[in-house]
């Protein structure tokens, strides 16, 4: 589990919460009818707003953000720069015994195209497009949470706006002006919590899982290339180690000592 995402989460609504409590009447925040305008305004333009088979997949898409893993980029290095060396010694072919015991469907398809005898430039376009693809598939499965984010302060201001008429409808009974406008604002609260302190963590933690993904199979692309071309595996091993965040390479030059 992602303990940073998790931690943030309950800490950001307990925070929120618990100033809200400190007034003594957390009775005051809570409004069926503006908790209905709000969320399930959102959430039904949300739908109207997607296919159906990208809503299907929102469970597991939310699921990622606390239980996906970072990929493992020492790792990938150590593998890569180990098939070099027996690329090296045994030639391309020796690596088909290694396919079926690599945990990542894309090197596997990298080290197939390789040892298949595919020519360096088509390997690569044919990579390239296979991250071009994932890029977009993640790219969707953020866009549903980047549209609860838009939604929900809207139907929040719609909220307002059908209290507000209804408060100014009546204007003879002055002692219901206040609590009139309170609840008139709530659904306008409601729409930022959802959009702040949901839809817009969840997109960017999506983005960033996203991105570090693609980040491994580029490493994983010029790795596999490299040892296409026959390159020493020193040369590979400080070809990839440019992918490395300089915490993570110092930590590999530590365990190659």
């Amino acid at each position: 589990m992602d303990l940073t995402s998790l931690i943030g989460f309950l800490a950001t609504w307990i925070l929120v919460l618990a100033s809200m409590a400190s007034g003594g009447n957390f009775g005051a925040y809570i409004d069926v009818p503006s908790i209905m305008i709000t969320l399930g305004g959102a959430i039904g333009a949300t739908v109207i707003s997607n296919p159906g088979d990208r809503l299907k997949n929102v469970g597991g898409t939310f699921k990622s953000v606390f239980f996906s893993k970072a990929p493992d980029l020492i790792g990938m290095v150590q593998m890569i720069v180990s098939f070099a060396e027996k690329a090296r010694r045994e030639g391309l072919l020796s690596l088909e015994a290694d396919v079926a015991e690599v945990d990542s469907d894309f090197m596997r398809k990298a080290i197939q195209l390789v040892v298949d005898g595919t020519d360096p430039e088509l390997v690569r376009a044919i990579l390239d497009t296979e991250i071009g693809v994932f890029e977009d598939r993640h790219s969707q499965n953020k866009s549903m949470f980047d549209t609860l984010a838009e939604f929900g302060p809207s139907f929040g201001m719609i909220g307002t706006l059908i209290g507000l008429i209804a408060m100014l409808g009546n204007l003879q009974d002055v002692s219901a002006l206040g609590p009139g406008m309170a609840v008139a604002l709530i659904t306008t609260m409601y729409g930022s919590m959802l959009a702040n302190m949901f839809a817009i963590p969840t997109s960017k933690k999506l983005a960033a899982r996203s991105a570090e993904e693609v980040k491994a199979m580029e490493l994983m692309v010029e790795g596999i290339l490299a040892i296409q071309a026959g390159e020493n595996p020193r040369i590979v091993e400080e070809k990839l180690k440019v992918y490395l965040p300089p915490k993570l390479r110092e930590a590999f030059n530590q365990e190659g000592e």
